[in-house]
């Protein structure tokens, strides 16, 4: 029924490039807000970017701003998170969610995907 489907994680090299993809199936994507989290091993999970159901401008953490850029493809029902400069750091497991509004707070968010992984390694 109501899925989001993140794709495009793998193994990438510093200063490389990844694609994320977040389809969602069972309700309408472009009704809600879009956030992208990520979690590394003993670490809390923690909010990358997100942007608004209206448009695709939005907020970034300060460790990926300028790197990371999250658009949608309302066509597609599909979110997507570009990934540039990769670094070391960035290596989690990523998220995509939906909200009614942005917001930081997990707890906000309605609809999850199960993750995928992202390792940046020389």
């Amino acid at each position: 029924q109501v899925q989001l489907v993140e794709s495009g994680g793998g193994l990438v090299q510093p200063g490389g490039s990844l694609r994320l993809s977040c389809v969602a199936s069972g309700f309408t994507l472009d009704d809600y807000a879009i956030g992208w989290f990520r979690q590394a091993p003993g670490k809390e999970r923690e909010g990358v970017g997100c942007i608004s159901h209206s448009d695709s401008s939005g907020y970034y953490a300060d460790s990926v701003k300028g790197r990371f850029t999250i658009s949608r493809d309302n066509s597609k029902n599909t979110v997507y998170l570009q990934m540039n400069s990769l670094e070391p750091e960035d290596t989690a497991v990523y998220y995509c969610a939906t909200a009614l509004y942005i917001s930081w707070s997990p707890t906000d968010y309605i609809y999850w995907g199960r993750g995928t992984q992202v390792t940046v390694s020389s």
